[in-house]
């Protein structure tokens, strides 16, 4: 098993698991709000366990979660907190922790169609301009479709830090196809992000089960270009296309318990993943398990 970078896990439901103020429609935003003290404790936590970067609580810092009103008012505080305290954590660990900033879905997670391209440069030049003082790289994640992705690529313009790009794809019962949740394949997704200059293409926020063909089309779509490729799965069960945006808390799965969530890690870094980590209920015990076993070679 080769030596992967290890990302954090999943914020929202670790704040929620060790008490912060937590709720739907703010989400993860909330305790930014009213306990940012929570979301220190969350990414300490995260570091202890071993990671090597720890992602920004600006995931629901967006209208969709925390209203138009307060967006406008607030927005850019908001960000600039959760770049702080991520920036703050990451300086005070023991060793050195990349700090990657937060760029969400801006309508709403796993809902490509409620996208609004005329709307996503405002939103996302509020997150950009707060998260800017202390981030080391670019992460769009959660992204749903190329289009969604690729208003944020713009958003940041020429800055030099490094950008990620993490699509989450179609993880329904059944599906085994690597296509994002817009239907869009892989494959077009990794002739984006090399577009983009991106340096690294993750896969999030879906089932780990679907994630091995999604890295095995992406490896077939590169075809010897340079792009690190990563998974941080989620331990939601399926996720209905249908379904209302963040509607309420789903289910956590009782079976991806450390053990059984480290051996789809060892999985996809045997199909050629260079970052992985945890997203939605993947907690601080799964990432310390991951660090355990990249330690152990």
């Amino acid at each position: 098993m080769h030596t992967p970078l290890i990302l954090d896990g999943g914020m929202g439901r670790e704040l929620n698991r060790i008490g912060a103020p937590f709720r739907q429609p703010e989400w993860s935003a909330l305790a930014l709000i009213e306990g940012p003290d929570f979301v220190r404790r969350a990414h300490d936590a995260f570091i202890a366990a071993g990671a090597d970067a720890i992602t920004t609580n600006s995931y629901a810092v967006v209208p969709f979660h925390i209203g138009e009103d307060r967006f406008r008012k607030d927005g850019r505080v908001l960000a600039d907190r959760a770049g702080q305290i991520a920036r703050e954590a990451a300086d005070a660990a023991p060793r050195p922790v990349t700090v990657a900033g937060s760029l969400p879905p801006l309508f709403g997670s796993y809902r490509p169609d409620l996208f609004r391209e005329k709307e996503a440069a405002g939103i996302a030049d509020m997150l950009i301009t707060g998260l800017d003082p202390h981030v080391d790289v670019w992460l769009a994640e959660t992204q749903g479709s190329i289009a969604e992705a690729a208003s944020l690529r713009k958003a940041i313009g020429n800055d030099p830090r490094p950008f990620w790009v993490s699509f989450t794809i179609e993880d329904g019962k059944g599906v085994s196809s690597a296509c994002l949740r817009s239907h869009e394949p892989v494959e077009a997704a990794v002739h984006a992000a090399l577009d983009w200059g991106a340096e690294a293409m993750l896969f999030n926020c879906s089932q780990p089960e679907v994630m091995a063909a999604a890295l095995d089309a992406a490896r077939k779509a590169l075809d010897g270009a340079s792009l690190t490729l990563g998974v941080y799965a989620n331990a939601f069960p399926p996720q209905d296309e249908g379904a209302e945006a963040n509607a309420g808390l789903s289910d956590i799965r009782a079976d991806l318990d450390p053990p059984r969530y480290l051996r789809f890690v060892q999985d996809w870094l045997e199909h050629g993943a260079g970052i992985v980590g945890g997203c939605c209920g993947i907690g601080p015990e799964h990432i310390a398990a991951i660090r355990k076993a990249v330690a152990a070679g």
